[in-house]
């Protein structure tokens, strides 16, 4: 038999794991491909070493599925060590080369202020100090021409300043490298010569975009984080290998699909943002199993609180977004942040005002309740009193909650925000800021749905993340919405994501077409498409056994002559070929359901070609046979406390529940990884999916 055939068989007869790193728990879940059982574990994070709870955790999760580290086929992680390490500036020594002119492309930047009320606010600290960017004769003009050579002496000069200062890392950026990354790559590689020690990284081969300020960035962020990813992976390789698990590691992507250990070392921005996408493809998957394809999400952990919109069964992505300050140009599935997480402390401003976050307890020292040290109150405690989680039972009853030093520390909250001593007090303090929190985050969703020109009332919500089903009732009723899904693991829902993607990478290319006058122009965007496929093709081929097969899909930046902006549309493309009329009329449509207005008069120019693969990965086997249809059986009751009043609300264990058991609120519903909540004037059934359905009553009025 041979080693890919076996493969296969262990691909389909094993297991998959997905993790996910969070701030307060790392989460795992488990597929047995043979009988698409799901099995979840919740884990501790370890910040100061995440593949630490990784190890942890890994021979937990094996033992309560009753698997070995033999049976273990795939394993797909998501990590936030890149992101974290540009946020807190923990990454490598920079420096950076420039065409001679350019020095001060990072302090310019968008000539931008950070605010525009204020000239006091600081800009962002630059990723490159001025004395380590040096300049470099060679300068390539718009149309491709150079002018001047890069001298020996000049590189013998910039590497000897770098080593001088301990430069871990250089990033190469020319003028319109873009027109020809060739020129650029020779300068990192003759530069690379002279300090084979450190990572040179031309911007050209990273993210060939025009945009000088936003192409270096992209270049400099992969080789900031590079050798501190490049150590995590090699530490965590060597962690799981220990367990006896020899499974290939994946690591999810900033587009929603999941890399090679390999790739994620040499590209390490393409997992920087990755985290939330891998819970945003489980939501689209949970979701059209359900027969809803217009959805908002809410992923809210322990640290934050992520938005982002499904439309038409598909994750909505973005080509710009940020990081800090720091403008990003690579494809990301586009998450937003619009609230606090369950560990968000709350706390009490000098003017008497409630606030939530931005600071977090975190894993260590965690929330009041957890009893690790922390001293001031969260969202989750307020959770705790007001009765939405029970102490004895959370996390599957392994950790015990601290009640009382929860409600001594919102009694001290409520007295300095004015409410009057006596039993209720704490009561109403974590009323007061859930509250809060609630009015944080459907003001952000709602101008983020409106600045897309669309109806937030339209959408179902689909909450997930440890905090999410607890929070997102709260969330619906203020919002106006009438309808939510909760998945079966919502906790978890990232680590099985991660399981769920396909292996994807992005490419771009930077050209100016004009659609309108040039007959030559669907030939060379064809070309050029050609050849990115191909470098796609030999891409995917270096990725692993585990693909079956791959696609292409091949989009086009497009505006109206004289524009600043861009809207990206689907090209057909055959591989040979593009539909020049197809992609013109493509763009009216788009810039008319966005701007309500088209204009046939003026000429459609191409600036970006973009191209996206996908290999294939055997689809996961997640379809547990349903349970046996059977009614909510109820034997507990206990206080949840809402809107000044205590409501009695049934407890229901969400394991109990088979497909079409309904309820009606007040319920509180428990299972390992969270609490659904289920106010007054809404109720709910288990469908074919097994997801929970809950709605709105009609006939009852807002509470």
């Amino acid at each position: 038999m041979t080693e890919q055939v076996q493969d296969h068989i262990l691909m389909q007869a094993g297991c998959r794991i997905g993790i996910d790193v969070g701030g307060t728990f790392t989460d795992f879940v488990l597929a047995d491909a043979a009988t698409g059982a799901i099995t979840i574990f919740k884990e501790p994070s370890v910040p100061q070493d995440p593949s630490a709870s990784v190890e942890r955790g890994l021979p937990k999760l094996l033992e309560r599925a009753g698997r070995r580290p033999e049976d273990v086929g795939l394993i797909v992680h998501g990590t936030t060590i890149g992101l974290n390490a540009v946020i807190q500036r923990r990454g490598a020594r920079m420096g950076l080369v420039v065409s001679r002119g350019m020095r001060g492309v990072l302090e310019i930047g968008r000539s931008q202020m950070p605010n525009a009320f204020s000239y006091l606010v600081p800009k962002e600290e630059a990723l490159v100090k001025r004395r380590l960017i040096g300049e470099v004769s060679t300068r390539i003009l718009e149309d491709g021409s150079v002018e001047n050579e890069t001298s020996e002496a000049e590189l013998d000069a910039l590497a000897r300043t770098f080593r001088e200062a301990g430069v871990e890392a250089v990033g190469v950026l020319l003028l319109h490298s873009y027109r020809r990354p060739d020129v650029e790559l020779d300068v990192a590689r003759r530069l690379k010569t002279r300090l084979p020690e450190v990572e040179v990284t031309a911007s050209a081969s990273i993210w060939p975009e025009q945009r000088e300020y936003e192409r270096g960035l992209v270049a400099l962020m992969n080789a900031y984080v590079q050798p501190i990813m490049s150590s995590y992976l090699k530490r965590l390789e060597r962690r799981v290998k220990g367990l006896g698990i020899t499974a290939p590691i994946y690591i999810t992507a900033n587009n929603g699909g999941t890399l090679s250990l390999a790739t994620a070392a040499e590209r390490p921005i393409d997992t920087l943002l990755s985290g939330p996408a891998s819970g945003v493809v489980a939501a689209a998957v949970s979701a059209r199993a359900s027969g809803a394809d217009e959805i908002v999400t809410v992923d809210m952990g322990g640290t934050s609180a992520d938005m982002s919109v499904i439309t038409a069964g598909e994750p909505e992505t973005t080509n710009r977004t940020h990081i800090g300050d720091f403008p990003i140009i690579v494809p990301v599935v586009n998450v937003s942040a619009i609230g606090a997480g369950g560990g968000s402390i709350v706390w009490v401003d000098d003017q008497g005002v409630l606030k939530i976050g931005p600071a977090s307890a975190g894993a260590d020292p965690g929330p009041i309740c957890y009893g690790g040290g922390g001293t001031e109150p969260t969202v989750t405690d307020c959770y705790l009193v007001s009765g939405f989680i029970d102490p004895e039972r959370f996390v599957g009853g392994r950790m015990r909650l601290d009640v009382e030093a929860a409600r001594t520390a919102l009694d001290r909250i409520g007295e300095r925000i004015g409410f009057p001593a006596g039993a209720e007090r704490a009561a109403r303090a974590a009323e007061a800021a859930l509250r809060v929190t609630t009015a944080v985050m459907t003001a952000e969703m709602s101008k983020g749905i409106a600045q897309r020109g669309l109806d937030l009332r339209a959408f179902t919500l689909l909450p997930f993340g440890g905090a999410g089903p607890t929070q997102a009732n709260l969330i619906a009723d203020a919002a106006g919405l009438s309808r939510m899904i909760v998945p079966a693991s919502p906790g978890t829902f990232c680590a099985l994501g991660a399981i769920m993607a396909d292996v994807k990478r992005d490419y771009v290319r930077s050209a100016h077409f004009d659609l309108s006058g040039d007959e030559k122009a669907p030939q060379m965007i064809a070309g050029l498409a050609r050849a990115m496929a191909d470098e796609a093709r030999d891409w995917v081929a270096q990725e692993g056994e585990i693909l079956k097969g791959h696609d292409v899909v091949v989009s086009l930046d497009m505006r109206y002559r004289g524009q600043a902006f861009d809207l990206p549309v689907k090209c057909e493309w055959d591989g040979a070929s593009i539909d020049a009329a197809a992609a013109v009329e493509g763009f009216h449509r788009a810039h008319e359901r966005l701007y309500h207005f088209r204009d046939t008069e003026t000429a459609v120019e191409i600036t970006t070609i973009r191209l996206r693969v996908t290999g294939h990965v055997e689809p996961v086997n997640t379809a547990a046979a349903p349970t046996e249809a059977r009614p909510a059986v109820s034997g507990e009751s206990r206080d949840l406390y809402w809107k000044g009043a205590a409501h009695r609300a049934e407890v229901l264990s969400r394991d109990g529940l088979g497909v079409g058991a309904a309820f009606r609120g007040p319920v509180i519903l428990e299972q390992e990884d969270t609490t659904v909540v289920v106010l007054p004037g809404w109720h709910g059934h288990v469908d074919m999916a097994g997801n929970l359905i809950i709605e709105k009553n009609t006939t009852s009025s807002r509470i």
